[in-house]
């Protein structure tokens, strides 16, 4: 695997290694050695898949607070999505910025995503389906998130949203405070 870290500490962008024959290739996309190596923390909770019938669907920004925290590893599995990590880490030099790429069944790439960082995407194409590996459970309790298109992040989203659920659409403006607060 080829691990790319973003401008964003520890988002990073990886690309499968792929060992190539006249069948076709073969190729890992999780290696917890891999991951391990780099200082990356991943102990694998769940897995979720997120299927998305329409182009223009979005979902996001969403994060998960003290003390399930999640680290997320993003990848396509049929399809195509805009993929954003945004850094809300009050102590990061990277505070309030965000990281966006292509995702796609045709290029394989995944996104790894730490904690305390939202993430959120929109699709462009019509049946897509993205695949989450996630290190902590969901819990509806310290679930969060915030406005996809909130004037503190200025995300520039490449196509119009046209599906979106009322609690994406209908998060407050953002006011940056600690975490530890909610701790």
């Amino acid at each position: 695997m080829f691990f790319k870290e973003t401008f964003i500490k520890g988002v990073f962008l990886i690309e499968p290694d792929k060992i190539k024959d006249k069948r076709g290739f073969f190729a890992r996309v999780w290696c917890k050695n891999e991951f391990k190596k780099r200082g990356l923390s991943f102990d694998l909770a769940q897995c979720s898949i997120s299927f998305n019938k329409k182009k223009g669907t979005l979902r996001g920004m969403h994060y998960q607070i003290y003390p399930f925290e999640e680290t997320k590893l993003v990848r396509v599995t049929r399809g195509s999505i805009f993929d954003v990590a945004l850094d809300l880490r009050e102590d990061s030099p990277t505070f309030l910025r965000w990281f966006g790429v292509v995702l796609s069944s045709d290029n394989r790439k995944m996104l790894y995503i730490p904690e305390n960082v939202a993430h959120g995407f929109i699709t462009l194409e019509d049946n897509t389906e993205v695949f989450y590996q996630i290190s902590q459970f969901y819990n509806p309790k310290y679930s969060r998130g915030v406005r996809w298109d909130d004037p503190a992040f200025k995300i520039k989203w490449p196509i119009e949203v046209k599906v979106i659920s009322e609690k994406d659409k209908s998060y407050p403006d953002f006011r940056p405070r600690s975490f530890e607060e909610e701790k």
